[in-house]
């Protein structure tokens, strides 16, 4: 980067300037296990709405390329930035605006880390439902950006369901607030829905209006049970969801991954060969949803080996929500994301299992049951990807799409998928896609490189 391009942002007030090498180092990186040719050549902290505008006035007028970055959580590499490419990390924009339970919803800034906005919102008798595993760390406007999704998204849906309105800066620094504080409103093209999960090429996310919901006030059930195999376990979610259930979660835990996270967690019982389940009910009719449940994983062959509510439940999550780091300790990790109707998710199962196969090495996988997301798990050594991960991915992508699913329920494009993309749009959606982007961005200077 040139010394007149750092001179320009360093005339900038509200903004830190980074330039150490070691800290440019940290943002070729996040959460997906890849990482970039090269450093970014300058990472920029606005600490105001004003900074980012002028930011982007210089940028758009000097052709330089902007890579948008919140908590750095992402899994599909969309927020890896190299040489001649500028990070605008937001995480110094971080303030809660307000919280108001009358209309139930928060203002906050882009760089509020998720937990800390629920923590904020139980004073007030409220809660804030989107919950990806990386919710201690991971930023509002991150969430947004890649409309995340999480353990709760079958009764609460992903980010896009609590969204109300985004301020934006654009490309050329114009700030636009899109979308309705209002629970209603339907004026024009939905530009607020528009933008989530755009993955930092169609604008700057800075602040943001979200739905709050009230604390629950019933028992919260969590049951944890075994079975034989993760086929089984899969049959026996989709039964709990044909005899009109809705849990808060149903996640699926499959006998690949059951022992390794078991040992990172330091359970002892544990047996290889076994899935495992866990689910949670909540609501007035909790403890009887909870006792239904349990019949139906029965009659499918499983077992509910532990039942708690209130704090003891939280033990029982630890299991799942111990998925990415149990991974990451058996060596770098490639997290993919298919998801595929309900109806299809044994036998996804069963297309894992013959990749296992085929490729001879484990894919240990996770899935959010309820909604039909697997998370299969490729482990390797080092930075690059090796081939035939890259072609065990390829065709589990391909398999997905075969069973009427999509290449990525929550995680996004980013970097790692944009290779099959137009495989589940075909050409022309993959073009009026393009299109849109060059609306937004007519000069290419948003998170290039990335999705498209």
């Amino acid at each position: 980067m040139s010394s007149a391009i750092l001179d320009l942002f360093s005339t900038i007030s509200d903004l830190e300037v980074v330039t150490d090498a070691l800290e440019l180092e940290q943002y070729r990186r996040d959460k997906s296990g890849q990482k970039s040719s090269t450093p970014p050549s300058l990472v920029v902290k606005p600490r105001s709405v004003e900074a980012v505008q002028e930011v982007m006035r210089h940028a758009f007028a000097h052709n330089i390329a902007i890579v948008p970055r919140g908590g750095g959580s992402g899994l599909a590499g969309g927020a890896l930035a190299s040489q001649r490419e500028v990070v605008v990390d937001l995480s110094s924009l971080n303030s809660i605006l307000e919280i108001s339970p009358e209309d139930r919803l928060a203002r906050v800034q882009a760089g509020v880390i998720n937990a800390e906005l629920n923590a904020r919102a139980e004073e007030c008798g409220l809660w804030f439902a989107p919950d990806p595993a990386s919710r201690p760390w991971s930023t509002v406007g991150g969430n947004i950006a890649t409309n995340a999704g999480g353990l709760l998204c079958a009764k609460y849906g992903v980010t896009r369901e609590s969204v109300l309105e985004l301020s934006v800066v654009m490309s050329d620094g114009r700030l636009i607030t899109m979308g309705h504080r209002s629970v209603k409103g339907v004026t024009g093209l939905d530009l607020c829905q528009l933008m989530i999960g755009s993955e930092g090429t169609l604008g700057v996310i800075v602040e943001a209006t979200v739905k709050l919901l009230p604390l629950e006030q019933h028992p919260v059930w969590t049951i944890q049970a075994t079975f034989p195999d993760a086929q089984r376990a899969a049959r026996a979610c989709l039964e709990v969801t044909k005899a009109g259930f809705t849990p808060a979660m149903l996640e699926l835990i499959d006998e690949t991954a059951y022992p390794l996270i078991a040992a990172y967690v330091g359970e002892s019982d544990s047996t290889d060969g076994q899935a495992v389940v866990v689910c949670q009910t909540n609501g007035a009719s909790s403890e009887e949803h909870r006792r239904a449940i349990e019949e139906i994983f029965s009659t499918y062959g499983g077992s509910a080996s532990r039942v708690a509510a209130g704090e003891e439940a939280e033990a029982l999550l630890a299991l799942r929500r111990a998925m990415h780091p149990a991974m990451e300790s058996h060596g770098t990790v490639l997290i993919e994301d298919v998801a595929v109707p309900r109806s299809r998710m044994e036998a996804m199962f069963r297309e894992i299992r013959t990749l296992e196969s085929r490729f001879g090495f484990p894919i240990p996988t996770v899935a959010h049951a309820a909604d039909g997301n697997l998370h299969p798990n490729f482990l390797f050594e080092g930075d690059e990807v090796p081939s035939e991960i890259w072609e065990a991915a390829g065709a589990l992508f391909r398999a997905a799409l075969g069973h009427g699913g999509t290449l990525t329920g929550e995680h996004g494009v980013g970097l790692l998928k944009k290779r099959w993309l137009s495989e589940e749009l075909g050409d022309e959606q993959w073009g009026l896609q393009r299109a849109i982007k060059n609306v937004f961005d007519p000069t290419g200077i948003l998170n290039p490189g990335k999705v498209f």
